[in-house]
């Protein structure tokens, strides 16, 4: 499983999140804690939002820890908000196209998780986008696909809507050719002014998310495991739950594809103050 940090808020280095923390980003591409490998050595990315509507991207096949370029990019660049990814490959080859964040006009996305028996379904879902996003798949994952679909399904109008479509669809489509109904899903996607992140799984074993405040005018960061020892600075966000980052603050909320009954939680959580 891969490991993720995204931010929004106040505009911070990079490194914040990436470098300088006792469990970095960098840090978990070689020590997790809280996956099921210790070790995120099949390339790395960071994906920022600055003066321009479409984002910064760098991308690499080298491990997060081993790349000198990755430490000075990140202690200069400042951004108020981005998306980082260290990567353990469960399925495509180690190649720059396979690497998170993706991007796609404005909008950028990565993701923890993997689509079961996704050999089997690959070219029925390719089959459901348009030519132009046919044409934007460069690599060979179900990240990336999941995120095309998403976009095909309506990410610019409905942003979790789509997402839920989109997960729905996948699982609908495994059921109909009779393969293993499995999608674990815990991503972030934004359009560079809101952030938003999924924690999802149709067995209810989705990876891990939490958030926590960072910077001084009420900025967050999300991640799949905390970067310090603080435990009452992080929240884990609940399976089944889309967070939403914006002016406003942090919105908590149930997040149920169709044909998965919501729990009993209220329709609004309060989880992250």
């Amino acid at each position: 499983m891969c490991r993720w940090a995204a931010y929004r808020g106040e505009p911070l280095f990079l490194e914040e999140l990436v470098s300088s923390p006792a469990h970095s980003l960098i840090e978990q591409s070689h020590c997790a804690t809280r996956a099921k490998t210790a070790t995120n050595g099949d390339g790395f990315g960071i994906a920022w939002y600055s003066e321009r509507p479409e984002p910064g991207r760098y991308r690499d096949i080298l491990p997060a820890w081993s790349d000198c370029n990755l430490r000075s990019i990140a202690s200069q660049v400042r951004s108020p908000l981005f998306l980082a990814h260290v990567r353990a490959a469960t399925g495509g080859g180690t190649r720059r196209d396979n690497c998170h964040p993706f991007v796609h006009g404005i909008w950028s996305f990565m993701h923890n998780g993997q689509i079961a028996d996704f050999e089997h379904l690959r070219r029925p879902l390719e089959t459901m986008l348009d030519n132009d996003l046919y044409h934007a798949r460069t690599g060979s994952t179900d990240s990336e696909l999941l995120f095309l679909l998403a976009l095909q399904f309506g990410l610019a109008r409905d942003p979790l809507g789509a997402m839920a479509e989109t997960i729905a669809f996948v699982e609908r489509l495994a059921a109909h050719l009779e393969r293993q109904v499995l999608v674990r899903f815990t991503a972030a996607f934004t359009d560079g002014q809101q952030l938003y992140a999924v924690r999802y799984a149709t067995d209810y074993k989705a990876p891990t998310l939490y958030a926590a405040p960072m910077g001084e005018t009420g900025g967050y960061c999300l991640v799949s495991e905390p970067l310090n020892d603080d435990t009452e600075a992080w929240v884990e966000i609940p399976d089944g739950s889309a967070v939403v980052l914006g002016e406003n603050g942090v919105d908590v909320r149930i997040f149920s594809p169709a044909g998965r009954p919501a729990s009993a939680m209220d329709a609004k959580l309060s989880l992250v103050k």
